[in-house]
């Protein structure tokens, strides 16, 4: 009897580990993990970029609020903001509902945002 194989579904798939999250932020050049608020933070010479959530299944990312207005709209299951946040520049990602290639993205442009300017050109770490 041949078993039959499925076709991979070309579709991303959803939902990151906190480490798959950690791994990610800490790919990013000069990043580093250290303490923020009780949870692991995620800065770039000395500026917070990311950290995880209290919850312990979202990350807290910089964001613009233009581009965090409209992943709201497009995705809230995975976006969102609390009313602590509403007024700053970061917003809530539940890890459950992006995919890694959605969070990487994220974090990068988190990171963009405070990097230094020779670290953005790819000068030293």
């Amino acid at each position: 009897m041949k078993t039959r194989v499925r076709p991979r579904s070309r579709k991303p798939r959803r939902g990151l580990t906190l480490e798959a999250a950690r791994r990610l932020a800490l790919a990013l050049p000069g990043a580093v993990e250290g303490p923020c608020y009780g949870t692991p933070g995620y800065r770039v010479r000395g500026k917070l970029f990311a950290r995880l959530h209290e919850d312990g299944e979202t990350v807290v990312v910089g964001v613009d609020r233009e581009v965090r207005n409209g992943l709201r709209r497009a995705n809230p299951k995975a976006f969102s903001v609390t009313a602590h946040y509403e007024p700053h520049d970061w917003m809530l990602v539940r890890l459950s509902a992006v995919t890694a290639d959605e969070l990487g993205d994220m974090l990068r442009q988190a990171w963009e945002r405070r990097a230094p300017k020779g670290l953005l050109l790819g000068q030293g770490k």
